[in-house]
């Protein structure tokens, strides 16, 4: 079985940049449509636009295969309304990829800055809230179909090995994280009778634009990232997109509610040095 998308339809969040945009790209250049949604409509507008053309993927016309929409996606208003732009577009859905994420640091001692209810709306329930609205599509499309398909859609959700780490300066973050693969699991044992697949994929260190940033301004990070990486190095936006394409395809037909980690081996260090002998 091989990892091809071709010809299915994908929504993709956060796709105005970082990994979200290279999932969105690597999904247009594996001949999928995609529906780029994203809060920054002006970069998502261009970053589209320029996907498309390195892709070749028409954005007009009934071979359109790349298409934006902007809004507030933590409004369930405005979920519906994606929704209903991309069955306009493309007439269905067979991939939903929540990306839409913060990281916001955090204060454990102050109630106000400790980022928990900003981040648990952001990264949980907006992805939680779309993952549903989208599901019940996918159940009404194979209904339609009469398909027979052992999967018959695929919702990949991008989580963080803060989940499994301790990170009180990431207070907020690690416990979206968690809440993230948590309900993962959930969804993908709920929606199994329905054939539709639920997958997370948890990444440590990877060169995103908000991360590039970070790096000028601490230039001993890097060096700190890549001490506590085996592999020594910080992955790129694609290797995560690559991921991303392997569990919406048909070569993870038999795989759901698994937390795939794409860290270098970052999570398999034990921070207490073994004493000297």
């Amino acid at each position: 079985m091989s990892f091809s998308i071709s010809g299915k339809t994908a929504i993709v969040t956060g796709a105005a940049n970082g990994v979200g945009l290279a999932i969105a790209r690597k999904f247009l250049d594996a001949g999928a449509r995609v529906m780029f949604a994203d809060m920054d409509e002006e970069r998502l507008d261009k970053e589209m636009s320029d996907a498309a053309e390195a892709a070749g993927a028409p954005t007009e016309g009934e071979d359109a295969r790349a298409r934006a929409f902007g809004g507030d996606l933590r409004e369930r208003l405005t979920q519906a309304n994606l929704l209903s732009a991309t069955l306009d577009a493309f007439e269905r859905v067979d991939i939903l990829v929540n990306a839409s994420r913060q990281m916001v640091p955090s204060d454990p001692l102050d109630p106000d800055g400790d980022a928990v209810q900003t981040l648990w709306q952001q990264n949980v329930m907006t992805s939680l809230r779309l993952s549903q609205l989208v599901a019940k599509r996918m159940i009404r499309q194979a209904e339609e179909d009469g398909s027979e398909a052992p999967s018959v859609g695929a919702i990949v959700n991008l989580s963080s090995i803060a989940a499994r780490r301790t990170h009180p300066a990431l207070l907020g973050y690690s416990v979206s994280s968690a809440a993230l693969d948590q309900m993962t699991r959930s969804l993908a044992v709920a929606l199994a009778p329905h054939r539709i697949r639920v997958n997370a994929v948890a990444f440590g260190s990877v060169l995103s634009a908000s991360l590039q940033d970070t790096l000028k301004e601490n230039v001993d990070f890097r060096a700190d990232i890549r001490e506590h990486t085996p592999m020594n190095r910080i992955a790129k936006p694609s290797e995560v997109a690559e991921a991303v394409q392997f569990l919406s395809s048909g070569a993870a037909g038999f795989v759901t509610g698994q937390i795939l980690t794409v860290d270098g081996g970052r999570t398999l260090l034990d921070p207490v040095t073994a004493p000297a002998h």
